[in-house]
């Protein structure tokens, strides 16, 4: 399974790549300890869309069928994003329990499924993935953390995709009151989902610290410092980060960080 998820990870044609997700099985022999070489080529992507810094990404109004359609892709680019960190989370790491890698795989055979669905409403708003610039912060978090499993979990899932949670909410009801109903339709599938996929990444985060005998709390605020973790700022869906795991005191702590308190 391992080795699978590296070559999916190789792979740049979106089509292919999804192809190959969707075609890999949860039950493959895992090989958790094998300690795999990484390639050239990590993680394959595109030549389209460009690449920019977050400040360059131009914010359009979504009340312009240009504005929705870069709304889209955005998100569509997010999604492309994460089956890379998942396949990433399962080839990277060794020595974890086979669920470990299960779980992973799972969540990169939906993040695919979520990429196809905004892929084809794009289609309908006369564009494609690739047509707009966008940046590589969710990878960019990736690769700080690509020699330590504790620090990825804790700030790639739990943190920068967990912004997710806060955001769909706010991007649904942008769509809603623009008369595009499919497109926050989508949204409600992928937030439902997400939910899982943070889930996941706070289990697994927690069955670390407990093994090494660490405060889950404590270790967050030093991995996000010695990681240079972005300050999360509200409003927080806090209905959903409870449903995904998240604690009172992580809650409360997370609302006082945003006040700077």
């Amino acid at each position: 399974m391992r080795t699978q998820a590296l070559a999916a990870l190789l792979l740049a044609d979106p089509d292919q790549k999804l192809a190959m997700v969707r075609s890999l099985a949860v039950s493959s022999p895992v090989d958790a300890g094998a300690r795999l070489d990484e390639p050239p080529g990590v993680p394959g992507r595109p030549i389209r869309p460009e690449r920019v810094p977050p400040f360059k990404v131009r914010q359009r109004s979504v009340h312009t069928l240009e504005g929705r359609a870069a709304l889209v892709h955005s998100l569509a680019h997010i999604e492309f994003n994460a089956i890379n960190l998942a396949l990433d989370a399962v080839w990277r790491f060794p020595g974890m329990p086979d669920a470990y890698y299960a779980d992973w795989l799972r969540v990169a055979r939906d993040e695919a499924c979520h990429f196809g669905l905004l892929r084809r409403h794009l289609r309908t708003l006369g564009h494609d993935y690739g047509d707009f610039p966008a940046h590589d912060g969710l990878w960019d978090m990736a690769w700080r953390t690509r020699d330590d499993i504790m620090a990825r979990l804790a700030l790639v899932p739990r943190t920068l995709e967990a912004r997710g949670l806060d955001a769909s909410p706010i991007v649904r009801d942008k769509l809603e009151a623009v008369g595009d109903a499919a497109g926050a339709n989508l949204i409600e599938i992928i937030l439902h989902d997400e939910i899982g996929h943070v889930a996941v990444g706070n289990f697994w985060y927690r069955y670390l610290c407990d093994k090494a005998g660490l405060d889950p709390l404590s270790t967050y605020r030093s991995l996000a410092v010695i990681h240079r973790a972005p300050r999360l700022r509200g409003p927080f869906n806090t209905q959903a980060r409870r449903a995904a795991g998240f604690t009172e005191q992580e809650l409360e702590a997370l609302r006082h960080d945003a006040l700077g308190v």
